[in-house]
């Protein structure tokens, strides 16, 4: 029997033509009356000027939409997430610093950071951070009641340390400036080798567990705040390495915004 039950036409000897092998028919033969191939749609269905293109769903050219869609919706939720994430970096100026206590890396109090904002406040501490006081205890209310302060949050990682050095050499030219560190998600041997091997003359506290880390919202290394006599930050963090001429600016910028709001620095 030949294909689609129809009798070939006969030979010139009478005989009937064997059977056509299988095969392909072309396009043209097998298109049916919805235009596609054998009469059914959803395949290779023809274009303008009679050219065969292919239908979205279920082929390639629909795969290719779905990644790019894919892609465009990631490109936008990442646009969002990071356009709103730009005003959190740091604390905002003008707001007061969170409190903590932090031991020094070098002789402090074995435990964690203190950042309980106030007595029995739950796991952030049982004794309120402002009030947690002692030898070789970095407490950042009792820096900023002493006057203007400049903190620096750091771990041990590329050149992120090297504000310390640069701290270190404008300490003894702003004696009123109280600077200080901490160690964040560093342990207190590194720490204090590190405090060793720098020469640093100006408290640096260790927070192995990174609390400060959420706390002060940082999201890069090192973040550098500024802040008042009184616990007010002053302007925008520095959120990389600053050169020494940007943080003496930066330094003598604190000054002479403080003195502005009434603070004079003790006589010694």
């Amino acid at each position: 029997m030949s294909r689609a039950g129809s009798s070939e036409p006969p030979t010139d000897d009478g005989s009937s033509a064997p059977d056509e092998p299988d095969h392909p028919r072309r396009e043209s033969e097998a298109r049916g009356p919805e235009g596609s191939v054998g009469g059914r749609g959803g395949g290779v269905v023809a274009g303008m000027g009679g050219t065969p293109y292919r239908g979205v769903a279920g082929t390639r050219y629909g795969v290719y939409a779905v990644i790019l869609a894919a892609i465009l919706l990631i490109a936008f939720t990442l646009h969002v997430a990071l356009s709103s994430h730009k005003g959190s970096t740091a604390i905002r100026p003008g707001t007061r610093v969170p409190p903590f206590a932090a031991p020094y890396a070098i002789g402090g109090p074995a435990g964690e950071v203190d950042i309980a904002a106030h007595a029995n406040d739950g796991l952030a501490g049982r004794v309120a951070a402002c009030q947690e006081r002692g030898p070789r205890i970095l407490n950042i209310c009792q820096l900023y009641e002493r006057g203007p302060v400049v903190l620096a949050l750091f771990f041990q990682a590329g050149s992120c340390a090297t504000v310390l050095t640069e701290m270190q050499r404008l300490a003894s030219e702003f004696p009123q400036v109280g600077f200080a560190a901490v160690g964040v998600k560093d342990d207190v041997s590194s720490t204090a080798s590190l405090v060793r091997a720098k020469r640093l003359t100006f408290p640096v506290g260790v927070d192995a567990e990174g609390r400060l880390g959420q706390l002060y919202a940082m999201v890069s290394c090192p973040q550098v705040t500024f802040v008042y006599p009184g616990g007010i930050v002053q302007g925008p963090s520095l959120l990389n390495t600053p050169s020494l001429v940007t943080l003496r600016a930066r330094v003598q910028e604190l000054v002479v915004a403080s003195r502005a709001r009434g603070w004079r620095p003790a006589r010694t």
